[in-house]
């Protein structure tokens, strides 16, 4: 994968695995445990899609994932408009993570690109780490509000009402975000979510892909997002849960204000 002038070369000195590689499998594992995410290339085409990520990933199956269970990310007009739909539409996402809806969301989400949009589509990715810390320093009471149990409803009817941040006595976080007409506030946090969003984009970057390159990330750690877009463009998504041990959620970053455990009870 070449380095572009909006992907900077550490980025892709730290994240990039060579899926060729005799080792690459272990490499993959401990990416994932030390920063949550690989950037890769030389997967074009479903079948070699399919491969690596049942090698990887015990698969979860999608609403809208096909029949051997990867979803195929494209614009698909007459979902266009439908709450929890834009995924499948050409407009911007904002950052997300994958199933914040459900009780317990994926943990690794594979995205690979077949055939990149005709303008715009590029990625977004921001390290939830690091905007916790950032979050938890520059604004300490965004982020103790925003760790408050109960404080966000994601999904219809059948939602889940959770937090942003899930703050665990190990010293450990999870994340779980969405930004559309599907996530509801309590009073508590919704003053809060502009220092969010404005922490967020401070530490996204973008990711071009051409075909057969590609992400995984750890999805209670990493944000994603996407940027407009002109002309056919086709991804292949898989969601499941990993083969290999990996510990939960992201160590709070030593640079991080302290902000309270997340207590379910309270």
């Amino acid at each position: 994968m070449c380095s572009t002038v909006t992907v900077a070369a550490s980025v892709l000195a730290t994240h990039y695995v060579d899926l060729t590689s005799a080792d690459a499998e272990a490499t993959v594992a401990e990416r994932l445990r030390d920063t949550g995410l690989i950037i890769f290339d030389g997967l074009a085409g479903r079948r070699s899609v399919l491969a690596f990520a049942t090698r990887i990933m015990a698969m979860t199956p999608h609403r809208d994932s096909d029949s051997d269970g990867l979803t195929t990310i494209r614009d698909i007009p007459r979902k266009c408009g439908r709450a929890g739909y834009a995924g499948l539409g050409r407009g911007e996402l904002l950052a997300h993570t994958e199933g914040s809806s459900l009780p317990e969301p994926p943990r690794l989400m594979l995205l690979a690109c077949q055939r990149p949009a005709d303008q715009g589509g590029e990625c977004l990715l921001a390290d939830g780490r690091a905007v916790h810390a950032d979050l938890s320093t520059r604004w300490h009471e965004a982020a103790v509000m925003l760790s408050r149990p109960r404080t966000a409803f994601f999904g219809a009817g059948d939602g889940h009402c959770t937090q942003v941040f899930t703050v665990h006595p190990v010293g450990r976080v999870t994340l779980r975000l969405r930004q559309d007409g599907l996530a509801h506030w309590s009073p508590l946090a919704a003053p809060h979510l502009p220092c969010l969003g404005e922490v967020i984009t401070r530490h996204q970057f973008r990711l071009p892909l051409a075909p057969g390159q590609g992400y995984l990330l750890d999805n209670h750690r990493w944000l994603h997002a996407r940027t407009q877009f002109t002309g056919d463009r086709c991804y292949l998504r898989a969601l499941g849960e990993p083969r290999t041990s990996l510990a939960g959620g992201f160590a709070i970053s030593l640079g991080a204000a302290l902000v309270p455990v997340t207590s379910e009870a309270a």
